[in-house]
C-alpha cells in the first residue's frame, strides 16, 4: 500500500486504474498503451524511485539490526557511530572535481562502500580492548570518527565548484531524485544478497547478540562471523549512501520497532527490519516531495525529526534499566 501511494501521490495524482495500466504495459506488455504522460510520471519517476527508497529503508534497517546485536547496544546504528559519515565522505571525494582524477575514477557505489568500510574497521580498532568490544567504547569512537569524517566532508565542499556544493550538501542529507532503472541492477542485487546472507546466519546472531562467552559455547566462530558482519553492514550502507546519501535514525529506529512487534529471534527480526525499513523511507520520500510541491526537501529532515527524540526516548529508557 505504501508503495502504490508513493506511485499515486505527488505534484500530479496519478488514478489507480492508470497506475495498474502502465504497469501490466511496461512489465507484461498487456493492455493498451496508457497516457504519455502517466507512462512518464509512473514508469520514469515514481516506480524507480519507490525502488530505491525501499532498498536503502531495507538497508539501513538490516545494518542498524546487525550492529545493535553484533556490539550488543540499543543504540548503535550506521549513522550513530559514524560509518554513514565515513561512507558520505568517500563519495563526495569521488563526487568533486577538486579531487585527483583517479579518486574520482573509482564512482561513487565503490567509494561509497569503501569508505563505510574503513571507517568501520577504525571504529572498532580504537573501540577494541582486551580482546573484546564494548557498546560504549564503539559508540564513543564512532561519534569521534564521523565527527573526524564530517570535518573532512566539509573541507572537500570548500574545495569544490561552487556549482557542485548545493548539489553535494542536499545529497549528504538523503535524496532519492536521481533515481533510475539502469543504476538499479547492483544496489538491489546487493541488498537482496546481504539480506538472505544474513537471514541464514539468524541462529549465530542470536547467539552472538547474547555474548561472546556463550556464542563460543554453542559453537560458533566469533572472529570470522564478526569480520562478515563488519563486510555485510560495509557493503549494506555503502549501497545506501550511493544511492541516496546520508540518510540518518532508519537503522536505529525500525529494529527496535521490529523487535518490539517479533521479538528479538534474528530468524525473524531480520525480515521484518527490512520490511518496515523500506516501507518507512517509501513514506518518508512521499512526505519530503509532497509536502510543499514541487519543491523536495532531504530525507534526514524528516528521519531526524522522528529519530531524535526516539534517540532520546531509548537513551532513557536504557538507562533506567541498567539502574535496575
Amino acid at each position: 500500500m505504501v508503495a502504490l501511494a508513493g506511485i499515486c501521490l505527488g505534484s500530479i495524482s496519478v488514478p489507480l486504474d492508470q497506475v495498474w495500466a502502465v504497469l501490466r504495459y511496461k512489465v507484461f506488455g498487456i493492455g493498451p498503451e496508457p497516457d504519455q504522460l502517466y507512462q512518464m510520471v509512473v514508469w520514469k519517476l515514481r516506480f524507480p524511485r519507490v525502488v530505491y527508497a525501499a532498498l536503502v529503508g531495507a538497508a539501513l534497517a538490516l545494518a542498524g539490526a546487525v550492529l545493535q546485536g553484533m556490539i550488543r547496544n540499543p543504540l548503535a546504528d550506521p549513522y550513530v557511530i559514524g560509518v554513514s559519515s565515513g561512507a558520505s565522505l568517500a563519495a563526495v571525494i569521488a563526487m568533486s572535481s577538486s579531487t585527483a582524477p583517479i579518486l574520482r575514477a573509482v564512482g561513487v557505489p565503490a567509494a561509497a562502500f569503501s569508505g563505510a568500510m574503513i571507517t568501520l574497521i577504525i571504529v572498532l580498532l580504537f573501540a577494541h580492548r582486551s580482546g573484546q568490544f564494548t557498546g560504549t567504547r564503539i559508540l564513543l569512537a564512532g561519534v569521534a570518527v564521523g565527527q573526524v569524517a564530517l570535518a573532512g566532508t566539509s573541507l572537500v565542499q570548500l574545495h569544490s565548484e561552487p556549482a557542485e556544493v548545493r548539489g553535494i550538501l542536499f545529497w549528504m542529507m538523503g535524496s532519492v531524485a536521481g533515481a533510475e532503472f539502469g543504476k538499479l541492477a547492483v544496489p538491489a542485487i546487493a541488498v537482496i544478497g546481504c539480506a538472505l546472507w544474513l537471514t541464514f546466519q539468524g541462529r549465530n546472531l542470536n547467539a552472538l547478540a547474547m555474548g561472546d562467552d556463550d556464542a563460543i559455547a554453542l559453537g560458533v566462530n566469533v572472529n570470522r562471523l564478526r569480520i562478515l558482519l563488519i563486510v555485510v553492514v560495509a557493503i549494506l550502507t555503502g549501497v545506501a549512501v550511493s544511492m541516496a546519501g546520508g540518510v540518518g535514525f532508519v537503522g536505529l529506529m525500525i529494529p527496535h520497532i521490529a523487535r518490539f512487534l517479533v521479538g528479538a529471534d534474528y530468524r525473524r527480526l531480520l525480515p521484518v527490519a527490512a520490511l518496515f525499513g523500506a516501507a518507512f523511507l517509501v513514506l518518508i520520500d512521499l512526505v519530503a516531495r509532497g509536502i510543499d510541491p514541487p519543491n523536495e526537501y532531504p530525507l534526514t529532515i524528516f528521519t531526524a525529526a522522528i529519530g531524535g527524540p526516539f534517540f532520546l526516548w531509548l537513551l532513557k529508557t536504557s538507562r533506567a534499566e541498567s539502574r535496575t
